[in-house]
């Protein structure tokens, strides 16, 4: 039966019209975009699990950034401890120097007290960000920022590295720090003494002017302790910095995989896409045919009245 108030064949190709025009929306959205799902509406488990796991990836960014400055810490400490070593070195050098009879101890000592001062130069200016480890107050700390974890139940941490300053003989630091925040030339592997015949020395007020060959022989063991000392603290150093390294490594590492796998559950397949809105937009054209046809079907009517 055709009726002229009811078109049926008209208002099935108008809401498959519809049903084409919704789908070619959503494609094209995911086609300029690049999400297939760009909001919580498009799946609501998906967008929840990557907008978590983008929001931890901007904390690892920071992290990243934070292990940064913790390298460049080490990194200063480090090289001030191994210029350190060097200057200790020399001092060692000149001692056995000083050995020989015909050598004038004060011209030795001399060149002894300006590496002495170097010494200290060194750890004044073994800075960074406001931080110096090569001279403390004994026990104290300093951190550096190592990870930044999400447990099982939700929660977030983020996790340090410490490292705790020794001012003794056998210590970590150059120098001892006193209590206005000020170097400390009396303790400290450098400024720890040892007594010489009678009188006690460090590496730092080390004077062999008056010193028989026997005594050098005991100041040359005393800075051979500093060296060990400053030799174990510098493999610390080192250790620390590999440390950091690595997990640099593997934070970078980490957040491409996680860029990655948000990826997977968000992004659109773009040669997907692209299929699917070419056989839309062709589905569109015939569909509105089909809705020319319906429409104008009922202009058929007219002939039963002719």
């Amino acid at each position: 039966m055709t009726s002229i108030l009811t078109n049926d064949a008209a208002m099935s190709a108008l809401q498959t019209l519809r049903t084409i025009n919704t789908n070619l929306q959503d494609t094209q959205s995911r086609v300029s975009s690049g999400y297939r799902v760009a909001k919580a509406s498009d799946n609501a488990a998906y967008w929840s699990i990557a907008t978590t796991m983008r929001s931890d990836n901007s904390a690892l960014s920071a992290v990243s950034d934070a292990l940064g400055l913790g390298a460049a810490k080490v990194d200063t400490a480090y090289t001030a401890m191994d210029n350190a070593i060097g200057v200790v070195q020399q001092i060692k050098n000149k001692l056995v120097a000083a050995t020989e009879n015909s050598v004038s101890k004060a011209d030795v000592q001399e060149e002894i007290t300006q590496l002495q001062q170097q010494l200290e130069s060194i750890a004044q200016s073994a800075s960074f960000s406001g931080q110096n480890w090569m001279f403390a107050a004994n026990g104290a700390s300093a951190s550096v920022v190592s990870s930044f974890v999400r447990n099982n139940n939700g929660t977030v941490a983020v996790n340090s590295t410490s490292y705790s300053f020794d001012t003794g003989s056998q210590g970590n630091v150059l120098f001892g720090a006193n209590g206005s925040g000020s170097i400390d030339t009396s303790s400290g592997i450098l400024g720890s003494t040892q007594n010489i015949s009678g009188k006690s020395y460090s590496v730092f007020s080390l004077d062999i002017t008056n010193m028989t060959s026997g005594d050098i022989g005991n100041a040359m063991n005393l800075v051979q302790g500093a060296l060990n000392a400053m030799n174990s603290t510098a493999s610390q150093l080192g250790s620390l910095s590999t440390r950091i390294d690595l997990q640099t490594s593997f934070v970078s590492t980490l957040r491409d995989t996680i860029d990655s796998g948000v990826g997977k559950l968000v992004d659109a397949n773009m040669e997907e896409e692209s299929s699917r809105l070419s056989a839309l937009q062709t589905q569109q054209q015939l569909a509105i045919q089909s809705l020319q046809i319906a429409n104008n079907s009922a202009q058929n009517v007219l002939a039963l009245f002719k």
